[in-house]
């Protein structure tokens, strides 16, 4: 009897939480899928916060890039502008510098005019004053300008028949250059100035003088044939003879020894 109204107890109390259960399980069921909803939406926004703060700060840094990326650019602007106004001034100084080699050209120019100017004043200067190489009758030596232009005046004087100028001339270059080069010269000439003025004795005296200076002359035999002339106008037919007879003898072959034959056979 017990047993019975036990079981039937039991029975009844597990039928009830079955029953209790039963009508549960919906209730919780949609508690539990609320929930989870509830969670998503929770962790949905979460990832869309992260997300909005991920691209706010890649904004913000997109944001400082570009600011720096346009202070970059106006700085690079500036330095365009500052290598614009140093090229400008290089080429201003270029053409500056252009102009100033193009002035110390000319300066050069013309300190290289002035340059040979001096130098050729100072060549004929000196060419005014330096003993120069000349040469009479085959014979070379240095002699003043100033000599030279003396003698050279005789000698014009002399080839223009000038006796008195030419003589006057030949005269005063030995008195001034007793040592002179041109001495032989001059005595020969000197003795043709005298036979041309007719001065005979002077003439022999400046034969004999210019022969005896200079007997390997090449004017020597034309110097014993003036003189055998000027002896033979004194009337010394003998000493005149005896000149001719040794030109002759020592320049044979020369033009002068030719006329020495002609004059001594009209020489008596």
């Amino acid at each position: 009897m017990i047993r019975r109204a036990i079981r039937p107890w039991w029975h009844a109390a597990a039928s009830g939480v079955l029953l209790a259960a039963a009508a549960w399980s919906p209730a919780q069921a949609a508690l539990f899928d609320d929930e989870e909803a509830r969670k998503a939406i929770l962790d949905l926004r979460a990832r869309v916060t992260a997300q909005e703060e991920a691209t706010k700060a890649r904004l913000n840094e997109l944001t400082v890039a570009n600011t720096q990326l346009q202070e970059q650019v106006q700085s690079l602007r500036r330095s365009l502008l500052d290598l614009n106004g140093q090229i400008e001034v290089l080429r201003a100084e270029l053409a500056r510098q252009r102009g100033n080699d193009e002035q110390i050209a000319r300066d050069v120019a013309e300190l290289q005019r002035r340059q040979r100017d001096v130098v050729q004043g100072l060549d004929d200067r000196l060419r005014k004053v330096e003993p120069q190489k000349v040469s009479v009758d085959g014979v070379e030596f240095l002699a003043d300008p100033d000599e030279k232009r003396a003698f050279d005046e005789a000698m014009n004087a002399m080839r223009g028949g000038d006796f008195d100028r030419a003589l006057g001339g030949f005269q005063a270059l030995m008195r001034r250059w007793p040592g002179t080069g041109y001495a032989p010269a001059a005595l020969y000439w000197s003795g043709n100035a005298y036979y041309g003025r007719k001065e005979y004795k002077e003439a022999v005296s400046a034969f004999r003088s210019f022969l005896s200076a200079a007997p390997q002359n090449p004017k020597a035999p034309e110097a014993m044939l003036g003189l055998a002339n000027s002896l033979a106008e004194t009337k010394d037919v003998r000493g005149a003879r005896k000149v001719l007879e040794d030109l002759q003898k020592t320049y044979p072959a020369s033009e002068a020894a030719s006329a020495a034959k002609q004059r001594l056979s009209t020489l008596r």
